[in-house]
């Protein structure tokens, strides 16, 4: 009976969504942490079109295909929502996806998590607080990305730069996809803030991205976000 009700208690512990003894010794192809903009300037249709994307990108089959095709054949994955300066939340904490019925617990795991905050927009700081994610990150690889996305330049926190240097410092690549967004009828100070001089896309070139085979994407606005976001993430998974 003692050794019936060990054995069980054994189970029950490995069978837990991301248990630390099941996943202890799990080796995957690579980490991502997505940090996903919540800012003030995403509205509450562009933080829809936002879920969407994310929720359905993992069951598309050349996600699939690509997670497929690694020598692990699975990913860790971890989804959190950032805007100011201490304002980060994780929505999908660490968990593998090898699978569409891992995909689809990511997706329902992610329309549970609603939206935290509509704070400033501290790229810095969520930089940082990614970081910490992959270092508690339950799972063994040496490849550990942080995907930034966001519709608009740091205006709060961390210093960026000193964020994404310690970052790479510490073995990490930071990618970035920017969502553009049409300046005609924006108020002054909102215009300057997603379309800065030069163009959202070199300003996360030259302040946001880095480390071994770092690259920004564009999406040609939040409606293209899903399409974009796939692209990337193969980008990554391969």
């Amino acid at each position: 009976m003692r050794r019936r009700q060990l054995l069980s208690g054994m189970l029950a512990t490995l069978s837990l969504p991301g248990g630390r003894a099941a996943a202890a010794d799990l080796d995957v192809d690579v980490l991502l942490a997505l940090a996903v903009d919540v800012s003030l300037s995403i509205s509450e249709a562009r933080f829809d079109l936002e879920r969407r994307g994310y929720a359905e990108a993992f069951a598309d089959p050349r996600i699939l295909r690509a997670i497929g095709d690694g020598p692990a054949g699975r990913i860790g994955v971890a989804l959190f929502d950032w805007a100011g300066p201490g304002e980060q939340r994780v929505a999908v904490d660490w968990m593998v996806i090898a699978s569409a019925q891992d995909a689809g617990l990511f997706a329902a795991r992610l329309a549970e998590a609603e939206r935290p905050f509509y704070g400033r927009t501290a790229i810095g700081s969520a930089i940082g607080f990614a970081a910490d994610l992959l270092a508690r990150a339950p799972f063994r690889t040496d490849r550990k990305v942080i995907d930034v996305s966001g519709d608009g330049t740091g205006n709060a926190g961390r210093s960026i730069t000193e964020a994404r240097d310690a970052a790479v410092t510490a073995g990490i690549t930071v990618n970035g996809i920017v969502i553009l967004t049409d300046p005609d009828g924006m108020p002054g100070f909102l215009r300057e803030h997603t379309n800065p001089a030069g163009g959202l896309a070199a300003y996360y070139r030259n302040l946001v991205i880095g480390g071994e085979g770092a690259f920004v994407m564009t999406a040609e606005g939040f409606e293209a976000f899903g399409r974009a976001i796939i692209a990337k993430l193969i980008r990554e998974i391969s």
